[in-house]
Parts: structure tokens; sequence; C-alpha cells
């Protein structure tokens, strides 16, 4: 990674490394390292190991402070929101951390950069490479600017479909379906197109890379619909782009 490539993540992510080689290693795939037949660079495997570690003392942490009266039981389910891998590709996504992930041609031509696991894995590397460089603060700003906040519509994206049937046992609403609209794509990267319709209306679209997947953004997205209808606000575009 050159240079200019390592200030723009620096300015990114909001931390500048006083040792480089962390940040590099934190966005190296395995399959660029085993690419490279001289000045081979570790990957990201251990610092993910280690930032896994960091990410749940520091949520478990703001949980713990965060809602005092609250059960363990609950504060393990909503840590287990914020860290799981859907919820931390999210957010990588949100910050474009997958351009700058260093990947073999391979993994590269197989759809690796758009993949969950991997993006998940290179954003708790950074973590576990903030901590290595600046302490456990650094990460703890990090995580507290980029994972936690907006956590309540991410917990409402991963209930989406219960929620949504949820809402229509409660409304009385007779009719709800999922209707697949398009296959995008070849057989390694396909895409889903789903909409969602209730009583006949569309309330929401998504798009995913399996018909579970689309039809929980479709949930998502219908569940925003009507979030904004009652409380008089319009936000479900700018959240729809983000997932």
């Amino acid at each position: 990674m050159t240079a200019d490539r390592t200030a723009e993540l620096e300015q990114i992510i909001g931390y500048q490394f006083k040792d480089k080689l962390l940040l590099r290693q934190a966005v190296t795939h395995s399959s660029f390292a085993n690419e490279q037949k001289i000045n081979r660079y570790p990957n990201y495997e251990r610092l993910e190991f280690l930032g896994d570690a960091v990410l749940e003392l520091i949520t478990s942490q703001f949980f713990f402070e965060t809602y005092p009266d609250m059960a363990e039981g609950q504060m393990t389910k909503l840590r287990s929101a914020a860290v799981c891998e859907p919820s931390l590709a999210h957010c990588a996504r949100d910050i474009g951390l997958g351009a700058y992930i260093l990947m073999g041609r391979g993994e590269e031509n197989t759809g690796g950069r758009k993949r969950d696991s991997i993006i998940a894995d290179v954003i708790e590397a950074i973590i576990g490479a903030m901590y290595l460089d600046g302490g456990l603060e650094v990460a703890r700003c990090f995580i507290n600017k980029y994972i936690l906040f907006g956590l309540e519509d991410r917990q409402l994206f991963h209930d989406s479909k219960s929620m949504i049937q949820e809402y229509v046992q409660q409304e009385g609403i007779g009719s709800l379906r999922y209707e697949l609209v398009a296959e995008t794509g070849p057989e390694h990267a396909k895409e889903f197109y789903v909409e969602l319709y209730l009583q006949n209306e569309k309330k929401g679209t998504g798009i995913g890379k399996n018909k579970k997947a689309a039809e929980q953004q479709a949930a998502y997205h219908a569940l925003l619909k009507i979030r904004d209808q009652k409380d008089g606000t319009d936000r479900s575009e700018s959240c729809a782009d983000h997932i």
C-alpha cells in the first residue's frame, strides 16, 4: 500500500499510525501475502484475533455502563448484534474499507472484496492494530464512532423479518408476502432482488447475496417506512443506501 493510500485510510479511520506496517498488515489478506515472492508481509489474521478481544471488551463495558439496570442476557444480545459479522461488515462498508484491502488476484476475481467475512475481519484487525499502536483509548474512540454509533438501526435491521411479522399480526393486516423479482450476476456472486408487499402494496425492496438476505433488507426498508410515517420523518432513503 502506497504512502498516499495509507494516509487516505488514516484520515478515514481518524488515527495516524506511528508504525505504518501495522496498518498495512491489518488490511493484508492471506491471498495477497501468499502471492508475494519477495518482501512478504504478514496477513491480518493475528491482528483480527486481538481486535476481536478488544472489541468485545469495549462493547461489553459500553453496554454495562450505558444500561445499568439491564439484565446480563439482554446485554449479551445487544453486544452480539453490535459485533456480529453482518453488523461489522455494514460498518466497514460505511467507511469504504473494502477499497483498501490488499487481496490476491484469485480472491479478487471471486468477489472477495465484497464478502462479509473478509471486510468484517479487516475492521477487527484495524482495531487490533490501533490497540497495539495507540492503546485502548484509541481503539475505544474508533469503536464508539464507527461501530456503536447507529446501533439502534442495525438492531432493527437484524430483527426486521420477525418485527414486520409482529407488526402484521398486531395491526391485523392479512397479507404479507415477499416476491423475488430478479437474479443477476455469475453463480459465485449472484445478487437477488426482492420486494415486500403488505396487502398487495409494495412497502420495501431488498438486494442480497441470497434470497433470505434480500428479504431481510426488504423487511428493514418496510419497517423504516412505517416508522417514518408514524413520526412524520423521511429517513428511509439515507438508511437504505448503506445496508
